[in-house]
């Protein structure tokens, strides 16, 4: 240790007297100083907007802009960050555009229960019932298409004026025997290893698959792929590896059925994550009053890999008036 110098020790003795020789109230002045300081800091940082479920869970969500409100749902395991594309285009057109963070991912409680289709559904519902959304348009991608059709099928469209499901689960993406064309339960078994054991090396190479990355000649956006794990990163572990069974084995074949209002369905025929011949396919039979519309070449994440063309058919579809739409 460096010696102290004399200089130093008694710089250091007359701070000492000096702060003895204040009189009480100066250090009241000073605390109460500091702890508005921090009061206000922490104010400012947890003014995010959220709703309390009925069993205490905490949702985040964002509600920009105003207008015919647009309700987005994200995909596993991300966060309504994935919308960002999707949030300021719309946002700018005129449009209230609104998403949250399901259960379990990006800023909402992490809980230990509750990752089920039934509980996604039911948060939505209950987010929707306190913003008072009524005509709202309904895009969910991946899991959650699966959430927007379960929400229809749970809670009716009293107050959906349209849906769209892009990149979407539905009908059922695990292989039964009603279901022949799904995909083996092994490959949800290796995505729950990769998410139990090494989930931000899993994480990190699930972003090449997702976003068509892998294929020849592809155009790698890193920044593109640290967001995902970024967003993948910030959910909890055990909603994750529930959520795995939610979106894989759920069938929401009975939903679609239910769904009674105008609906647009959007896939990438590259899509290595959700396979379209067992997914848009089949859903755009069971949907009345569908439309479905196949990219070629595109991949999974495709809202943001090539976020002009999908905005430009989303922004067509909900231009579109009721009566032509059925």
């Amino acid at each position: 240790m460096a010696e102290v110098t004399r200089r130093e020790f008694l710089i250091g003795g007359t701070a000492v007297f000096a702060a003895a020789a204040l009189p009480a109230s100066a250090f009241s002045e000073i605390e109460s100083t500091e702890s508005s300081k921090f009061h206000n800091h922490t104010k400012g940082e947890h003014s995010m907007a959220t709703i309390t479920t009925k069993d205490g869970t905490t949702i985040f969500y964002k509600d920009w802009g105003k207008g015919q409100p647009i309700v987005f749902s994200h995909g596993w395991p991300l966060s309504s960050d994935d919308w960002d594309a999707q949030m300021l285009f719309f946002g700018q057109h005129g449009y209230r555009v609104i998403a949250h963070d399901r259960r379990g991912h990006g800023r909402s409680t992490q809980t230990w229960d509750g990752n089920d289709m039934d509980t996604y559904a039911d948060d939505l519902a209950q987010l929707t019932e306190k913003l008072d959304l009524r005509d709202a348009i309904h895009v969910g991608h991946s899991t959650g298409g699966g959430e927007v059709a379960h929400y229809i099928g749970r809670h009716g469209s009293k107050r959906v004026a349209k849906a769209v499901l892009i990149g979407a689960v539905p009908p059922i993406m695990l292989k039964t025997a009603s279901n022949p064309g799904g995909l083996p339960m092994e490959v949800f078994d290796n995505i729950r290893a990769g998410v139990a054991n090494n989930r931000p090396q899993f994480y990190k190479d699930i972003t090449l698959p997702f976003y068509g990355y892998n294929r020849a000649g592809a155009k790698v956006s890193e920044g593109i792929r640290e967001h995902w794990w970024l967003q993948g990163m910030m959910g909890g572990v055990k909603a994750h590896y529930d959520c795995i069974k939610a979106f894989s084995e759920t069938d929401f074949t009975e939903d679609l059925k239910k769904i009674d209002v105008p609906t647009l369905i959007l896939h990438g025929d590259d899509d290595q994550i959700v396979p379209i011949a067992d997914s848009a396919l089949l859903s755009a039979n069971l949907v009345k009053n569908s439309a479905l519309k196949v990219y070629p070449g595109l991949p999974h994440g495709m809202c943001t890999t090539n976020p002009d063309e999908i905005n430009a058919d989303l922004l067509a579809f909900f231009q579109r008036s009721q009566k032509a739409s059925a």
